[in-house]
């Protein structure tokens, strides 16, 4: 996953201006108790910090894909 694919599955699950303050703010424990943003800026793998961001939100399974997108004709 790229870092671009992590923002696009925030934005899609919790909104453009929520996903930001939640990548800002919320320290996940999983991610060795630092927050999305910092966790990416160290180079943690974004699949990771998504999963964490899911766990801790109680993201269901089925959306932690993110929505289907119609494929470009």
């Amino acid at each position: 996953m790229r870092v671009s694919d992590f923002w696009r599955l925030m934005d899609d699950e919790f909104g453009a201006g929520y996903s930001r303050v939640l990548a800002r703010d919320l320290v996940l424990s999983a991610a060795g108790g630092r927050t999305a943003v910092d966790a990416l800026g160290s180079g943690l793998e974004p699949r990771r910090v998504w999963l964490a961001i899911c766990e801790i939100q109680d993201v269901p399974p089925e959306r932690r894909l993110g929505r289907d997108v119609a494929p470009k004709a």
